[in-house]
């Protein structure tokens, strides 16, 4: 994944656009491969990436879009956006969310 990033690094993009970066990567590389973006994000280059993992999307994205098949059911931060109304739309359960007092952004878990 580093290397495909790298890559299209290469061509000094403007806008790098991403479908699953972190899919088939332990967690270790899930971090490296998103704190990397951020690194990037930072530099002034705009990153879109598709992400299914939420919890990962929470901790990492400063901005999120909700698909509800395949229509924008909301947009924003995470903390305003991740709420059990949305996830149990787009997902049919229940859900638990946890907003922990030292990060900004939410912590989700399935509710059986």
């Amino acid at each position: 994944q580093r290397v495909q990033i790298a890559r299209a690094l290469v061509q000094q993009p403007k806008l790098l656009l991403l479908d699953e970066p972190t899919s088939h990567l332990d967690i270790k590389f899930q971090i490296e491969i998103m704190k990397l973006l951020r690194k990037i994000s930072l530099s002034g280059v705009k990153v879109i990436t598709i992400l299914h993992d939420l919890n990962l999307a929470c901790s990492f994205c400063n901005k999120l879009i909700l698909l509800d098949d395949g229509q924008v059911l909301d947009y924003g931060k995470p903390q305003d956006i991740i709420n059990s109304k949305n996830l149990e739309k787009i997902f049919g359960n229940k859900w638990d969310i946890y907003n922990n007092p030292l990060r900004v952004y939410p912590r989700i878990e399935i509710d059986v």
